[in-house]
């Protein structure tokens, strides 16, 4: 019995034994892979994975583990990346190399300039910014960068109105997240969209051009989305932070800006806060522009993780401006606050064709006052004051489909849109001396758009197809109409359904060299200021404008052909396209209706043009010549042309040509740039609506970034370095005695400090 019992003793122990061994054998085959964003060469992290029973959630290291089993696949799935199958072959190169790169899935050989707004150093690249750009109390400054984008000053340092390929106003759709959008209450748009943009948590903005996007609203001439900071969900709670400050000497500039909060798990939190102060500054002739400004803007972003497939995220956000000079305006901006406030929610589905739904909610309350109570106005007729508010309300929700070779994006937003406000005079001079008379500037106007998109990408071997559609049904009335307005027409409301298409594709021809076309049609509704505006001036010359809800939608059928070659080294680009408008949407002159100020030589009315055309082409060459040196070359022209009158469409800017140079030293730490920019002379002309010509200029830029730490980067730089006396066409004259173009800065040195724990 004591032998049996050993010998059974001796069976188990050798069974235990080998269930170990088994055990430890299976464990110490576990094997990891780290999953890292091509683009941006950073892990990714809960991409969903399923390898045989294995399943779960890449960490915030991008690592997912697993034990190799011969003949298997490896799925992973992922809202910006898609869903992608590895071969067995794949699986077993990827274990020896340690990682797999992932490329997201949205197709950007589409006509799109992306804008990487950083707040560290790192290798300049055509993409992204400088942590200056984290200063920038205007992102209409911002988009200037890109060559295709010009903007429209009416004051020397706020307010800059994006102007891209000639398009511009509500031609352009600028929205925040994919979804909100503000409205200026200003009618001379004092308070564009994009002074509205809280520069300093913008982490992208992706130009869209042309109307072949159709997912972020109705776009007409293309759509400017600036992304907001995404949340960074840590394993363990860690606090971050980053404050930088800046000072230009021509205007005596401070910046200031800053970002704290924390990040864990489930929760990230962060406060944001910027104030920019100036004054007057030099041109280039020794001449003092009137330049003075202040602005503020402050609010928080929260990001909560529900579970590994559900987050929900608040934006709050709160800017105010004051006291900023308009030289080019009969008024100045008293002050500004607007306030912005989104919520989203994100879900992830995984193993199924529905593999997200996103939907977001937004208002946007903008409150504005000017006067030209500090104008200096020889002889002094009046006092003059506006006071005005726009309200925006909306939202969006979107669905994505991953198939196995294409992916699609449905659904619906809605945006409702007002505006309100009273010009307020009072007569110093003449018979009427004494009197208060009040007008009904915007006549509490409202405009309702509702629309249904989709989006189909079609991946197939060596080609790329994107087909894009929406239909939007836009209604607009006038809440207030004064007596003078509904005079002249005879119904204010408007009904209007209208759809928008695009459709294109991208031939690869191999690694490194692709040709994409790209055909849209899009229509698009007149807007507040284009149907209600009533006897103010808001163009380019000092005729009142009047508002026209008879009017038709705009037209616009666009070709855009995009070629890219691509090497280790260079990269090249050229996107050549042409618009052809029907019933564009511009001003005559009517001869019969008297200006509401006896300053203005007369009154315009909107109205539709039946054939325009614009025609343009960018071109872009990025090299890096050695370890250290690197170049960037950019060229962009545009041409447009009213084909009723026979002459140029109205502020359409002039070719553009950029050179950069870049060198990176001492392991990256000192980065030297220089950047040259020529504007050629524009003498194309719109003279009926008092247009001038333009001279060409050159002006030179420099600056050198030294990154001591990896949290502390310190920038300096001249503007304007040889002093050039010049004037962007886009710029507005100055008004009163001294009447003359308003001129850019002179000659400019600035130091920026910026520390980051992100």
């Amino acid at each position: 019995m004591k032998i049996n019992s050993s010998g059974s003793g001796v069976r188990v122990f050798i069974v235990v034994a080998a269930l170990f061994m088994i055990a430890g054998y299976s464990y110490a085959q576990e094997q990891t892979i780290k999953l890292i964003d091509e683009k941006h060469n950073k892990p990714i992290d809960d991409v969903y994975f399923k390898y045989a029973e294995s399943t779960g959630f890449s960490d915030a290291q991008g690592r997912i583990s697993f034990v190799y089993r011969q003949g298997e696949s490896l799925n992973l799935s992922h809202v910006s990346f898609g869903k992608v199958l590895f071969t067995d072959e794949q699986v077993q190169k990827a274990l020896e190399e340690g990682f797999v790169m992932l490329t997201e899935s949205e197709n950007y050989l589409m006509p799109v300039t992306l804008i990487k707004v950083r707040p560290d150093g790192g290798l300049p690249s055509r993409m992204d910014l400088s942590v200056q750009n984290k200063l920038e109390h205007d992102a209409g400054s911002l988009l200037e960068s890109v060559p295709s984008v010009s903007s429209i000053r009416k004051s020397g340092a706020y307010g800059f109105d994006p102007v891209l390929r000639g398009f511009k106003y509500d031609q352009v759709n600028l929205v925040l997240d994919g979804v909100q959008t503000a409205s200026a209450a200003c009618p001379n748009r004092m308070d564009p969209a994009a002074s509205q943009i809280p520069v300093n948590m913008i982490v992208q903005a992706e130009v869209l051009k042309g109307p072949h996007n159709l997912r972020y609203g109705n776009v007409f001439g293309g759509t400017i989305n600036f992304k907001s900071t995404a949340p960074a969900f840590k394993s363990k709670t860690t606090p971050l932070g980053r404050i930088g400050s800046s000072y230009e000497s021509n205007g005596n500039i401070y910046r200031t800006e800053g970002v704290a909060g924390v990040s864990g798990q489930t929760v990230d939190f962060r406060m944001f806060g910027a104030y920019s102060t100036g004054e007057d500054y030099t041109d280039g002739d020794g001449k003092d522009i009137p330049a003075q400004f202040n602005r503020l803007n402050w609010g928080g972003k929260l990001g909560l993780k529900l579970s590994n497939s559900q987050k929900l995220g608040i934006l709050v956000s709160n800017n105010v401006a004051k006291d900023v000079d308009f030289p080019a305006l009969p008024m100045d901006l008293r002050e500004d606050n607007t306030w912005l406030i989104n919520a989203s929610h994100s879900a992830v589905f995984y193993g199924k064709a529905l593999s997200n739904w996103e939907t977001s909610v937004y208002a946007t309350m903008v409150d504005h006052l000017m006067d030209n109570y500090e104008k200096v106005i020889e002889p002094r007729m009046v006092d003059a004051e506006t006071n005005a508010d726009t309200r925006n309300y909306g939202g969006r929700s979107e669905l994505r489909f991953d198939f196995e070779s294409s992916h699609l994006y449905g659904g619906l937003d809605y945006r409702f849109e007002t505006a309100d406000g009273f010009r307020t005079r009072e007569m110093l001079m003449g018979p009427m001396a004494g009197k208060i008379l009040t007008d009904n500037v915007w006549q509490d106007a409202q405009v309702q758009r509702t629309g249904i998109f989709g989006e189909w990408h079609i991946h197939q071997h060596g080609f790329q197809f994107v087909v894009s559609g929406r239909l939007d049904f836009n209604s607009s009335k006038a809440n207030n109409p004064s007596e003078n307005f509904s005079a002249i027409y005879n119904d204010l409301d408007s009904k209007i359904v209208h759809p928008s298409v695009s459709f294109g594709g991208t031939r690869l021809f191999n690694e490194k060299v692709s040709l994409g076309m790209y055909l849209g049609m899009a229509t698009r509704s007149p807007g507040i200021t284009e149907r209600y505006i009533n006897q103010f001036p808001v163009g380019l010359d000092p005729y009142e404008m009047l508002g026209n809800p008879d009017l038709n939608p705009e037209i616009n059928n666009q070709l855009d052909i995009v070629f890219q070659y691509q090497a280790a080294n260079t990269n090249i680009s050229a996107n050549v396209f042409t618009s052809v408008l029907r019933d564009f949407i511009s001003s005559e002159i009517r001869e019969d209706l008297d200006p509401a100020m006896a300053t203005s030589p007369g009154v315009r009315q909107f109205v539709n043009i039946k054939k325009a055309l614009m025609t343009g082409f960018e071109i872009n060459w990025t090299q890096q010549y050695t370890a250290f040196l690197s170049h960037n070359l950019s060229i962009s022209y545009t041409h447009g042309e009213n084909q009723v009158l026979d002459e140029a469409l109205p502020e359409i800017p002039p070719l553009d040509f950029r050179y950069r140079l870049m060198a990176t030293f001492a392991k990256d730490k000192l980065q030297p740039e220089i950047l040259f920019r020529y504007s050629a002379k524009q003498d194309r002309i719109a003279t009926s609506y008092g247009e001038t010509k333009t001279p060409d200029f050159m002006v030179v830029d420099s600056k050198v970034s030294w990154h001591t730490k990896s949290f502390l980067t310190t920038t300096a730089g001249i503007q304007n370095l040889f002093d050039t006396a010049y004037y962007e066409h886009l710029a507005r004259s100055v008004r009163g005695a001294d009447a003359r173009p308003m001129y850019s800065p002179g000659r400019s040195f600035y130091l920026t400090l910026t520390l980051s724990f992100l």
